[in-house]
């Protein structure tokens, strides 16, 4: 069974049985594990102390896995987010980000409680598609520095000799249990499987490779409730909200395309306004308690899915447990090697990435196919925001072309002499040229209808279009007139007012499939072919 069919297995129930509590638990477990050295990783990325990093996947995660839209998924620091942080850090100091993330928060609950959420329905197929490509390379890239260690003068340099070949042993075994446990048995989770056999390993041959305690110690105490230290000025806030109005669009972007795709492998639905608001109010409570923010993590939320977790509880416990390794493991989580959380990463990405993708991509429109490339290149080589922003344009302007090209029309002669148009295709700013070569001013009777019961007039440009085309039938002393117009399209004309001067007739009645004598032009494409 692959990655992305055991994810979608059916869960026979997701009432709190105690089988159904240690599948939870122990996923919570396998989360907290992993997210150690991601949280220590990205608050070095953001250049603050790994505690910053840490205590923030711990309240991003239980305000999230309590209040969040969808349960199963998981929140914490992410890399995302600590790219853009570090600039802030480096010439304003911790401070500032602490009360960035506060006001990140805040526009984040704004967010959702306006129900902006709901857009995301708005991010088509491929863009989806490109952000799992792209933040499954992402992640393994992540990882790849964990194969470089100092080089003596203050730099990295990647592993060699027998160093090199121990990382990749482990890696791979990792791999191999986390492959092969689930076609043994579903009652362990393989990855936290896989973490505790190599471990055991390591520790029982006294094999000499890097730890989580070779990153950065993890202990520490219960975090205290601090106001960010920063001056109450405009100044502050010209400086502070650049940075939170990015931060919280690549949050909600990454936590909402994250919601999106557990929802797709777990046969369920999410409340994105709800997860909005759930991630705002989790920055604002990190801010004030030092913490760095956060969103959705994909990688994180892949191995609890994977995992067999369909509940809140695994995202509370996860938190919960990572608390507790702060505060009383800080000395057994340190023992663990990287070389198992990476294996761990690696079966994330393999399970991540969309491989179907590769195989449709001479199947789908080439529109689409370039989506998936670029979304996934801008992705690696940019930030998400960026990439889901540059998708969904390039998606909204190919639909653009595609529909204007449609605009067509059947010509016919109804019984009182006039030449009717029989309009096909929504009337848009893209149409709108088609549009106006649609028409024989010169030659056509002192009476013209456009008939629009296939048609929409969708926007301005449709409105001043059409004014257009009847100012210059009047200009030859011939009048234009509409029939069938929907409701909204007659809204939208008595809202123009005075714009458009056309007499708009009453529509016959529906049950007459045709009422112009049935003369249309024999000579024109039944098909309603393209005029352009």
């Amino acid at each position: 069974m692959t990655a992305r069919a055991e994810a979608l297995a059916p869960v026979t129930s997701t009432k709190l049985t105690p089988s159904r509590i240690k599948i939870e638990l122990l996923a919570g477990l396998t989360v907290a594990l992993a997210l150690v050295p991601e949280a220590v990783a990205f608050a070095f990325v953001a250049g603050v102390n790994p505690l910053v990093g840490l205590y923030a996947a711990f309240f991003i995660g239980i305000i999230t896995a309590c209040f969040g839209g969808r349960p199963g998924m998981i929140s914490g620091a992410t890399g995302a987010l600590a790219v853009v942080m570090v600039t802030l850090v480096a010439q304003h100091g911790v401070e500032y980000l602490f009360a960035t993330v506060v006001l990140m928060g805040v526009i984040q609950v704004v967010v959702g409680l306006m129900r902006w959420g709901k857009f995301i329905r708005m991010v088509p197929h491929p863009v989806m598609l490109g952000f799992v490509n792209g933040l499954a390379i992402v992640i393994f890239l992540a990882q790849l520095g964990q194969f470089k260690v100092p080089d003596g003068a203050g730099g990295l340099t990647w592993m060699t000799g027998s160093d090199l070949y121990l990382m990749l042993g482990l890696v791979a075994l990792t791999m191999a249990v986390i492959w092969f446990l689930p076609r043994l048995t579903g009652a362990f989770p393989a990855p936290l499987a896989g973490i505790l056999v190599v471990s055991a390993i390591v520790l029982t041959f006294g094999l000499e490779t890097r730890s989580v305690g070779d990153l950065a110690s993890i202990a520490g105490g219960l975090p205290a409730f601090h106001i960010p230290m920063v001056p109450l000025t405009w100044e502050t806030f010209e400086i502070i909200l650049p940075y939170a109005v990015i931060l919280s669009a690549i949050g909600l972007i990454e936590s909402l395309l994250t919601l999106n795709l557990v929802a797709d492998l777990t046969n369920t639905k999410g409340g994105a306004s709800r997860e909005c608001l759930a991630q705002g109010a989790a920055n604002v409570v990190t801010g004030f308690f030092g913490g760095m923010g956060g969103c959705a993590m994909i990688g994180q939320s892949m191995i609890n899915v994977k995992s067999g977790a369909r509940t809140r509880l695994s995202g509370i416990s996860a938190a919960l447990f990572l608390l507790s390794f702060i505060l009383f493991a800080a000395p057994l989580i340190e023992q663990i090697p990287v070389a198992a959380l990476v294996g761990v990463m690696f079966m994330v990405v393999i399970g991540t990435f969309a491989w179907a993708s590769l195989k449709i991509m001479h199947k789908i429109p080439l529109t689409d196919a370039l989506v998936i490339v670029i979304v996934t290149c801008v992705t690696v080589y940019a930030d998400l925001a960026v990439a889901v922003v540059v998708g969904v344009i390039i998606s909204a302007l190919a639909y653009a072309w595609n529909a204007a090209s449609r605009i067509s029309a059947r010509t016919g002669i109804s019984k009182e002499g006039w030449k009717v148009y029989r309009l096909s295709g929504p009337l848009f700013f893209g149409s709108t040229t088609g549009f106006q070569d649609l028409f024989d001013i010169q030659n056509d009777p002192d009476d013209v209808v456009i008939d629009f019961i296939d048609s929409r007039v969708v926007d301005h440009s449709g409105l001043e279009v059409i004014d257009a085309v009847a100012s210059k039938y009047e200009a030859a002393g011939k009048r234009l007139h509409l029939r069938h117009l929907s409701k909204d399209c007659q809204r939208l004309l008595e809202k123009a007012g005075n714009l458009v001067e056309v007499s708009v007739l009453e529509d016959p009645d529906y049950e007459v499939a045709v009422d112009y004598g049935n003369k249309f032009d024999k000579n024109a494409d039944p098909k309603a072919s393209p005029a352009s």
